[in-house]
């Protein structure tokens, strides 16, 4: 009996442990439960703003820049100037035309609809066809106004410059040095890809093997035979840039004007002569026209606008 009541006693006594510890493991998961919980409301909540965010971002034209290293004194070793080439998308109806002054610009936009005389020996059934409103609209573009790059040096890579002027095409060059850099008793390995860098004189070899590229930077110029010559080559190594934070500011371009709401009732040549008539005219507030592209009803167009040297 007195066994008994022992035994009882310490089942009793698990019991309560155990109830404890499923107590406390209960305790435990509805906490993590509730920290899960706030961790969804919040990740749903971020996911709201950025969608408000994008929602609210315009769709940004395509933009090329040109980066040119400026070293002129010990204090502009670290600039760059950003030389940026604007992709400007252009509807349909439309045309953008730039005047040589731009208080010429101003007055077109300031009058916003302009009435056009279709008088250029085109058949126009009915009367109200031979002239045509238009609006003028100013042209805004997104520029860079600050930028931070991130440089990292590819380690496959190299830059071979003071190439020769041999006369023949690029891509016999390119075959030359690349049939040089794949050799291994030249200090190369297997080429992957090569390349003329636009505007540099410049020549990308990329090696599909690590260990290749930093040899030869270390060299730093090699003999190359090239046809009948001998010619030293500068090797360099390709550093790679990543935009690590760009600001954009927006710019009013100040002698351009998009004309808007131009019907398809000529062709694209007659078309264009009427417009570049129209507002050549000083009579009509208009002055001496730069450039006119005129993009017709159906159809888009791509603008590129660069660095005004004025």
């Amino acid at each position: 009996s007195q066994e008994l009541c022992r035994a009882l006693e310490q089942d009793h006594a698990k019991l309560q442990t155990a109830k404890k510890a499923v107590e406390q493991r209960t305790q435990e998961l509805r906490k993590e439960a509730e920290r899960l919980q706030k961790n969804r409301e919040r990740e749903l909540a971020l996911n709201r703003e950025e969608e408000r965010a994008c929602q609210m971002l315009p769709a940004l034209p395509e933009k090329k820049m040109v980066f040119k290293g400026l070293m002129t004194n010990k204090e502009d070793m670290n600039k760059l100037m950003l030389t940026p080439l604007i992709h400007y998308p252009v509807p349909g109806g439309s045309a953008l035309i730039t005047f040589e002054k731009a208080d010429v610009a101003q007055r077109i936009i300031e009058v916003k609809e302009h009435v056009v005389e279709l008088s250029n020996g085109e058949e126009l059934e009915e009367l109200d066809q031979c002239r045509m409103r238009v609006q003028a609209v100013p042209v805004d573009i997104l520029l860079p106004s600050a930028m931070e790059i991130r440089l990292t040096r590819g380690s496959r890579s190299i830059l071979v410059s003071d190439l020769p002027s041999l006369g023949i095409p690029e891509e016999a060059l390119l075959d030359k040095l690349e049939l040089f850099f794949s050799k291994t008793k030249n200090g190369g390995g297997e080429v992957e890809s090569r390349e003329f860098l636009d505007d540099s004189g410049q020549v990308l070899l990329t090696f599909a093997q690590d260990g290749v590229a930093e040899p030869l930077i270390a060299r730093g110029h090699i003999h190359v035979l090239i046809g009948k010559g001998k010619y030293e080559l500068k090797i360099s190594p390709c550093m790679n840039g990543d935009v690590t934070s760009l600001q954009l500011q927006p710019s009013r371009c100040p002698r351009t004007v998009l004309l808007s709401g131009i019907p398809d009732v000529l062709a694209e040549e007659p078309m264009r002569d009427t417009l570049e008539i129209h507002f050549q005219k000083a009579s009509r507030g208009g002055g001496e026209v730069e450039t006119l592209a005129y993009v017709p009803a159906g159809r888009q167009g791509l603008a590129v606008f660069v660095e005004d040297a004025g």
